[in-house]
């Protein structure tokens, strides 16, 4: 669940119950030569209630409850890094709640197992992130060996052996310090191979993509890795690419009948979901795209618009710096602000460079009500739950 209990309640209420538990333990004794009193009437009894159970107060709420408002809202954001030295500055200067591992990050941050470094700069352990999907998509191809796109993957190989390759695919990304993996994509596509989508789509039937994204989400998460599947609510059919300009799906309704369908079946399995860059016809508002959509977020939190059970894992954006599908209509500080008001957890771009500026108008955000503290909280909590950081 994703409702707050605060621990400064629960103290108040532990001490409450304690007074009540002492207090009936106290009791005088009886002369034998003393009558016994009438038992109490229903009504009495009725009007002495016992101690109520103190609610059992989350890990990681209480996790939360320790950290500086600016530092809460820092768990929110997952910034790209140029290398070790940006790595650890930004972890010694704002504790950001994660770092991106991009096309253009030194390789031998990895490479050379340099995480390390970054972790003892941290105050909490950050997500550290990144794009392997295989294929045209990898970022550690030179490191652990090139990997088949999803789209080969479902057509030469079984869902076991889609298990298997992720599997030790997560097990070469655990080694080299990565602990989140943008993948797998569960947008159903026909696109031409070379297309924004393309290949990197396991099918154009839903239950193709759901077999075998559900295995290899299976196979990172058993090696330590936790997956996050892209691009919700379907860039599968999308006009265009989000990376050069604006996308429209087609309607929700369509949405409903296929793009949506592997989300349905996957968001209960541990996973994260990425939101993407995406104007849906049905759902989201004219020059709102799903990341920054509070129409797009309560769909996928919900569940109930599309058939799916309610999303209790974190929601990322997509990159909010890097794509014209969103710079075109704001830059960072402001969409990183509607992303998380609209009910991300997760703001994510590519450069450490603005992430003062963003903590700085978040916490005027919080301090305007125009971001609500409550809400902060509990993205918070469901960040430091799916990374482990306050041992759910």
């Amino acid at each position: 669940m994703r409702l707050r209990f605060s621990v400064r309640s629960a103290a108040v209420m532990t001490v409450g119950v304690g007074l009540l538990v002492s207090c009936s333990t106290e009791s005088a004794p009886v002369a034998s030569t003393q009558s016994v009193p009438p038992a109490p009437t229903t009504t009495e009894a009725e009007t002495t209630a016992p101690p109520q159970p103190v609610a059992p107060v989350d890990a990681c709420v209480a996790f939360v409850d320790g950290l500086s408002e600016r530092q809460r809202l820092a768990q929110l954001l997952t910034v790209g890094v140029t290398g070790t030295a940006d790595a650890v500055q930004i972890m010694s200067t704002e504790q950001v709640g994660g770092i991106f591992v991009g096309s253009w990050t030194d390789e031998s941050m990895l490479g050379n197992r340099e995480v390390p470094q970054v972790l003892d700069a941290s105050v909490v352990a950050p997500m550290v992130t990144i794009d392997e999907e295989g294929g045209r998509v990898s970022r550690v191809a030179d490191l652990l060996g090139a990997a088949p796109s999803a789209r080969e993957l479902a057509q030469t190989v079984s869902v076991d052996e889609a298990y298997s390759m992720a599997l030790m695919r997560g097990q070469g990304l655990k080694d080299l310090g990565v602990t989140v993996d943008f993948a797998p994509v569960v947008d159903v596509s026909s696109q031409p191979a070379d297309s924004v989508i393309g290949d990197r789509s396991f099918s154009d039937d839903p239950q193709v993509v759901i077999d075998y994204a559900g295995a290899y989400a299976r196979g990172l998460e058993d090696a330590g890795v936790k997956p996050v599947i892209k691009h919700f609510p379907g860039h599968g059919s999308g006009s265009g690419d989000s990376h050069t300009g604006a996308v429209t799906t087609p309607s929700l309704d369509e949405l409903k009948t296929k793009d949506l369908l592997p989300f349905a079946a996957l968001n209960n399995t541990g996973v994260g979901v990425m939101v993407g860059h995406l104007d849906v016809p049905g759902l989201t508002e004219p020059g709102v795209p799903a990341s920054i959509s509070p129409a797009a977020m309560a769909l996928l939190r919900d569940g109930v618009g599309y058939g799916a059970a309610p999303f209790d894992g974190p929601i990322f954006t997509d990159d909010l710096s890097g794509m014209a599908a969103i710079t075109a209509r704001l830059g960072i500080v402001d969409a990183v602000e509607a992303a998380l008001v609209a009910g991300a957890d997760v703001a994510l771009w590519l450069t450490t460079d603005q992430v003062p500026a963003v903590l700085d108008n978040l916490e005027d955000a919080v301090a305007t009500g125009r971001l609500p503290a409550a809400q902060v909280d509990e993205a918070a909590a469901t960040v430091a739950r799916f990374k482990g950081a306050c041992g759910a």
